[in-house]
């Protein structure tokens, strides 16, 4: 699994840059704040120890001089809510705790009281101890009154004593230690105030920093797409200025390339025309009907070579605007056109969610000579072409379908290229130069779209032709 495929984590640079310093501040945070709270809960602990440890032993002491009927008066007075000292005859706490201030907590304890005194203590959350109405046993007639029933409760965190007296009973104390939780909403307050800004920051930074990137991104999509040509601004930090510096010097190669060459094909096309013209003309002078006619088809074959060629160089450096074309009626026109010359063409039912009519932007004229070398194709070699459309919510699909033999599969890219002619496996026919295909998948690729040939499942050739709708 890739972080692409997380799921909700964000795709975008900026997003990703928010969420990777967001997790690092809230970890950083967590583990800074169990460091606190463990820091001063031992803390805590280590004063709470120092302070009962020393009231408890002082205890002990007044309790093992004076009489037993006194012990009960004594105890309420050394008690307090959050201090609570009561005597039975067998200890709170059945074993000792196991924790480094527990086992501090003890030692204090049995160095005050003595070695040779049983001493158990114990820290924890849910020790226990009887309820103590400190008033309610004050109002009572008599200092030897009994508390009343005793009722229990459970304090978040207590540090638990049993000392052993002479007189064989236990003393028992619990002192409760209540953490104030204003302390965690102060922490995450401030978490909360840190990742804001760092949002607030990040998101400023990263616009700075992408705002390049796109328009970066989009030029090379007019790029590729065949249209004008301008050059950027270069802006952002040093390694943006250093992509976009190259991409002009890209673009300007591109195009002085493509206009040399069509320059260059134009004046050969011009140059040729001349000599066949000429030879055509002498070549009316053949006395043989027979060499006559084959030296003038030859010439005729020479000339739409020539002509084809051109046409297939200008592709890359014609000019023709986008324009807003509906997709019906685009397809309606192409398919009225070869109906008009009773050519096998039909048009199936669009498949798809779209609903209503089809809006795309394209260059009409070159769109449309793409379809129809696709279509001709199709007639010609496999006697009809079926025309369908699929529209999805981010492409349009265009299949032609005819019923001929197909390709072979290992020659199926073979066909783009230019002069190819595959009239064994297609055809005995020989129409064509071998042009049509990659001036096709030319067109195409220039509105940022791809053509593929497949054999259909049930015989025949099948281009799809795929566009983007935006």
């Amino acid at each position: 699994m890739t972080w692409r495929t997380v799921p909700l984590w964000p795709r975008s640079l900026g997003g990703q840059l928010i969420a990777l310093i967001l997790a690092a501040i809230v970890i950083s945070q967590l583990f800074t704040l169990w460091l606190f709270t463990d820091e001063r809960r031992g803390a805590l602990l280590e004063f709470a120890g120092g302070a009962v440890v020393s009231r408890t032993a002082a205890l002990v002491d007044l309790l093992n001089d004076t009489p037993p009927q006194l012990h009960d008066q004594i105890r309420r007075a050394a008690s307090s809510p959050q201090l609570y000292y009561w005597i039975s005859e067998r200890p709170v706490l059945q074993e000792n705790g196991s924790a480094p201030a527990e086992l501090r907590i003890r030692q204090r304890l049995q160095r005050v009281v003595g070695e040779n005194r049983i001493v158990r203590t114990e820290v924890g959350r849910n020790i226990t101890v009887p309820r103590y109405h400190r008033h309610a046993a004050s109002k009572r007639t008599g200092s030897m009154a009994q508390p009343r029933q005793l009722r229990t409760r459970d304090v978040p965190l207590i540090v638990a004593m049993s000392v052993q007296l002479d007189s064989g009973a236990w003393l028992n104390m619990a002192a409760s230690l209540d953490f104030q939780r204003t302390s965690l909403i102060r922490t995450f307050v401030t978490v909360g105030i840190m990742a804001v800004a760092v949002i607030i920051i990040i998101v400023f930074t990263v616009r700075r920093l992408t705002r390049p990137l796109q328009s970066l991104a989009e030029a090379a999509e007019r790029l590729g797409r065949g249209g004008e040509a301008e050059q950027l601004a270069e802006a952002g930090p040093p390694e943006v200025r250093s992509a976009i510096r190259a991409f002009n010097v890209m673009q300007e190669r591109l195009t002085r390339f493509v206009q040399d060459r069509t320059a260059m094909l134009a004046a050969i096309s011009h140059d040729l025309r001349t000599p066949i013209t000429s030879l055509r003309i002498r070549a009316e002078f053949i006395e043989d009907e027979e060499n006559r006619d084959r030296v003038i088809r030859t010439l005729d074959e020479m000339q739409r070579m020539v002509e084809a060629t051109l046409a297939f160089a200008k592709e890359g450096a014609d000019r023709e605007d986008t324009s807003q074309v509906d997709l019906d009626e685009f397809l309606d026109a192409i398919i009225a056109d070869y109906r008009d010359m009773d050519q096998p063409v039909s048009l199936s039912p669009p498949t798809g969610n779209a609903t209503g009519r089809t809006i795309f932007a394209c260059r009409p004229i070159a769109l449309k000579r793409a379809l129809r070398n696709l279509i001709d194709n199709a007639v010609r070699y496999g006697s009809e072409a079926v025309v369908g459309t699929d529209v999805g919510a981010e492409a349009i699909t265009m299949t032609i379908r005819d019923k001929g033999p197909g390709i072979p599969e290992d020659r199926l890219e073979d066909v783009f290229e230019p002069f190819l002619r595959l009239e064994t496996s297609r055809s005995e026919e020989t129409g064509g130069i071998g042009l049509g295909l990659a001036i096709a998948r030319s067109n195409i690729h220039a509105h940022g779209g791809t053509l593929v040939l497949r054999n259909g499942p049930e015989g025949g050739l099948v281009a799809t032709v795929t566009l983007p709708k935006a």
